[in-house]
């Protein structure tokens, strides 16, 4: 939060009392995942390998996965399929090529059905395998063929003359015929070291003929993202921006939450913090806010960045914690004077709270609520009355407006003498302690006066 570590406990205390918020938020992303399973149809992809038998280096299988996916490859396998209104140029998005372990070429079609996608796999394989072996040479012209062999045939004739012109020669009767028949040797020998690297040099000596590896299989399932897989990322996407947008404004919030920062903005002392019970309206009017009764089904209404207010546990707890802020404010104003409880407009539950300590007060010292509107605050003049009694909830009102009351409160003439932090709302139990009943005692509120009235 603004200076509150963020821990599990603030993400769970966000799932507890904004649960149904990030269920609604949750079914909204998931129809928001059906709806784009809709624009984007099902794909399903399955892949044919093709085996490179012999040598082949790294970087010459990387190569050959380029071409497989290359677009000549995939314009000839789009113009054998003839598929109607699927082009080359579209079917290049659809088809991919890595080298696999085993000198294995996989080659991957997608399809908007399995069969398609079953074909398009199979037939670029084949274009890709046709395509390399006419790259390779075994696809060329007769002529070109042709001229390794005569090439081969030549020089086996001229190895034959040369021999025949060795025998030919005086053998060994003068130094000049020896010197021929030498010379003869060494040019057969040349002769034939050059036909042995010819045949070495030949790419179809070492490498035979790229093989397909059977027909693809067919997929039996989309390829992702699935529908559902788009679903359930929906809402989980949806879940988590509503949960990093509640830390984020809890962060961004510079309302103050703890007590050291209510008692510096207002500028004196904590007497304590008291609760109310919960209360239920009996009729809710049919005029209501829809506004309101969206907020009140969402549980937006509900605080979740405070933490969880201790109980009283029963009503006899509630009224040990009032009489102490009482005695707290007895020790801060000795002589017995009136007091102003100072409740900003608008905060219910500071209201009651307020109601329940002059209700508790009875007539010692004497206590008059009145209310201030946060836009403009203006407190009652001095005059019966000494000093303000401030009652607000923590974590509702920004620190300019606190300050906002103190200074009224010093334009009035009134001493802060205290601050009483009213607690969230915890539901009543129905038993009561053995005390006097409540019902016969009635808080005295001055109804009437407003932030712009006087003192009376």
């Amino acid at each position: 939060m603004s200076d509150e570590t963020i821990r599990l406990v603030t993400i769970g205390r966000i799932i507890r009392r904004r649960g149904r918020l990030l269920i609604f938020l949750a079914v909204v992303g998931a129809l928001v995942g059906y709806g784009t399973s809709l624009v984007f149809p099902p794909r399903y992809t399955t892949s044919a390998s093709v085996l490179l038998p012999g040598a082949w280096e790294e970087r010459e299988l990387l190569t050959q996965a380029e071409i497989a996916s290359s677009s000549v490859v995939v314009d000839r396998a789009a113009a054998t399929l003839g598929w109607a209104g699927v082009s080359g140029s579209e079917l290049r998005d659809r088809v991919s090529a890595q080298a696999a372990d085993g000198n294995i070429i996989k080659i991957s079609g997608t399809a908007d059905t399995p069969e398609r996608a079953q074909r398009l796999s199979d037939q670029v394989a084949q274009q890709f395998v046709a395509f390399a072996a006419r790259i390779a040479g075994d696809d060329t012209d007769p002529e070109a063929a042709a001229r390794p062999e005569a090439l081969r045939q030549m020089v086996e004739q001229t190895s034959r003359r040369i021999t025949e012109l060795a025998d030919a020669a005086d053998p060994g009767r003068t130094v000049e015929s020896v010197q021929t028949r030498t010379e003869l040797a060494k040019l057969r020998t040349t002769l034939q070291e050059a036909i042995k690297k010819l045949d070495e040099a030949d790419p179809a000596a070492d490498k035979a003929d790229m093989v397909v590896m059977g027909p693809a299989a067919r997929p039996a399932g989309e390829a992702p993202p699935t529908r559902m897989q788009l679903i359930v990322g929906g809402a989980l996407l949806f879940f988590l921006l509503a949960v990093i947008g509640h830390l984020t404004a809890a962060r961004m919030s510079r309302r103050p939450r703890t007590e050291p920062e209510i008692a510096g903005a207002l500028g004196s002392a904590l007497l304590g913090t008291v609760d109310v019970p919960g209360e239920r309206p009996a009729h809710r009017p049919d005029g209501s806010d829809p506004r309101a009764r969206v907020r009140r089904l969402l549980g937006v209404d509900i605080r979740w960045d405070l933490p969880s207010p201790q109980s009283s546990g029963d009503e006899a707890g509630r009224q040990i914690r009032y009489r102490r802020v009482l005695a707290r404010l007895r020790d801060q104003v000795p002589v017995p004077r009136r007091l102003l409880v100072v409740v900003p407009d608008g905060d219910e539950i500071a209201r009651r709270a307020a109601g329940q300590l002059v209700a508790e007060a009875e007539s010692d010292p004497l206590l008059r609520v009145v209310g201030v509107s946060m836009d403009r605050p203006m407190v009652p003049d001095r005059d019966n009355e000494s000093g303000a009694l401030v009652v607000l909830s923590a974590g509702r009102w920004t620190a300019a407006e606190l300050a906002g009351i103190a200074e009224a409160c010093a334009d009035a003439r009134h001493e802060v003498v205290g601050i009483v932090l009213a607690a969230g709302t915890v539901r009543a139990r129905p038993t009561r302690s053995a005390g006097r009943p409540r019902d016969a005692v009635t808080p005295a509120l001055a109804v009437g006066d407003n932030a712009a009235g006087g003192s009376r």
